[in-house]
């Protein structure tokens, strides 16, 4: 029983890790188009970009990919934490590094409040920018959504931007220990390359969060 179990858990953290490692590369993405509604006023760039992800059909493909992975990341997540509260009731008087770690803790509230956060910004984004409407602009002779407006709209609302930074900071501690404890599921634990894996995966976290960060302060504050 404890065999099999140890084997499910495994399974599923693995899984998860690979889930959680793959959104990395659309923060990325979404973080490098992002940036540029603060780089260019026209906003034509981001909306020549965000219509050529919008219109590629292979994007669209991996965007649902994406999508999955997600779920797959939070169902795996979720599953993972209550075998954990079950497994152990009592709590183990000598812990483990990743154990002591302060935020990892609570990488599943953290995950919570981060998944409330992306709900309603989807709503206020993803979902307009799919089936509502949004006003367009004419650059020469390219016609596209203003995306960029609407971005800069919901950026000027006060409470909206604290939400924002308050759930980007979240998520930046949740993938600091995120990208750390996903190699370790994935058996790459080694006191030699493990250092490397937590610098990598700080860099990573300070640098995807700061740059979204930016973003709302630098729309708000101009």
């Amino acid at each position: 029983m404890g065999n099999s179990f140890s084997y499910s858990s495994i399974t599923k953290k693995i899984i998860m890790s690979l889930a959680g490692l793959f959104l990395i590369s659309f923060l990325l993405v979404h973080l490098g188009i992002n940036l540029l509604v603060i780089f260019d006023s026209t906003y034509e760039k981001f909306n020549a970009a965000a219509h050529f992800m919008a219109t590629n059909p292979l994007i669209q493909i991996f965007q649902w990919v994406l999508f999955i992975g997600f779920i797959i990341h939070i169902i795996y997540g979720i599953i993972v934490q209550l075998q954990n509260w079950s497994a152990r009731p009592v709590k183990y008087q000598k812990k483990g590094y990743s154990e002591l770690s302060y935020f990892s803790k609570f990488m599943i509230h953290t995950g919570v409040i981060v998944f409330v956060f992306l709900v309603i910004h989807f709503a206020n984004f993803f979902i307009v920018a799919k089936f509502g409407h949004v006003k367009e602009i004419t650059y020469g002779s390219e016609t596209y959504e203003n995306l960029g407006a609407l971005i800069v709209a919901l950026f000027k609302i006060g409470w909206y931007v604290v939400f924002y930074v308050f759930a980007i900071l979240l998520m930046g501690f949740h993938l600091q220990h995120g990208i750390q404890s996903a190699f370790q599921s994935l058996g790459l634990n080694h006191w030699r390359y493990t250092p490397v894996i937590k610098t990598i995966g700080t860099v990573l976290s300070v640098v995807i969060t700061l740059g979204f960060i930016a973003i709302p302060l630098v729309i708000y504050f101009s």
